[in-house]
């Protein structure tokens, strides 16, 4: 895919959603880290359902840093890997009071030294947080950007790279949502809505395929 042909497919994504946001329920960037590492390996909609009595008892990285790690995974238990992600909360906590005054840093460095944050982590908190223009590759990206022909890239971490130097600098603030929404409603793993989707003109999965659902 040219550059032409990537500005053609943001602006039809633009046209679609002009203001495409996270789907994680959050009010501020200790929440949104919190939620992020939570929703590894886990739906949006099942952190959303914990993260308001998580909240409510820990609003801030010090009350989290003092509970209990067992008490943070009773409330998060319906979720996948919580006796981990308990203790990344607890960890990361401590570290953002211990070494940061409390607040989330702004550097992907910084990010990635807390307890459970990777880089994709990091580059959510990044983009949604504070407004960076960062790709953060999750398994939906991953698959639309191969699908489409916008990457190739062996690995989520080198496409996250690739694509920050593909997409045109005007559309980088809001690609990461304009991709994982697109794959998570239309380009989905299991019978994508080639029906409904408004690239495959650019498409080469559906050029080569001609797969269309019904």
């Amino acid at each position: 895919m040219n550059r032409t042909q990537i500005t053609e497919l943001f602006e039809i994504f633009e046209s679609v959603r002009s203001n495409p946001r996270s789907e994680l329920v959050y009010h501020n960037s200790f929440e949104l880290l919190c939620a992020v590492v939570l929703s590894a390996q886990a739906t949006d909609a099942s952190v959303n359902k914990v993260t308001p009595v998580l909240f409510a008892r820990a609003p801030d990285p010090q009350t989290m840093a003092r509970m209990e790690t067992a008490a943070i995974e009773e409330i998060i238990s319906s979720i996948g890997l919580y006796r981990a992600k308990a203790g990344y909360l607890k960890g990361l906590s401590e570290k953002l009071v211990s070494d940061f005054g409390g607040e989330v840093p702004q550097s992907e460095n910084e990010l990635v030294s807390l307890p459970g944050v990777g880089l994709k982590t990091a580059r959510v908190v990044l983009n949604v947080a504070f407004g960076r223009p960062t790709i953060a590759v999750d398994t939906h990206i991953f698959r639309v950007a191969d699908r489409i022909g916008l990457s190739h890239a062996k690995t989520p971490n080198q496409m996250s790279d690739v694509l920050a130097k593909r997409i045109p600098e005007r559309f980088l603030k809001n690609a990461h949502h304009h991709l994982i929404l697109h794959g998570r409603y239309v380009c989905r793993a299991q019978r994508p809505k080639c029906h409904e989707c408004p690239v495959t003109h650019l498409c080469a999965f559906f050029k080569k395929s001609k797969y269309v659902t019904k």
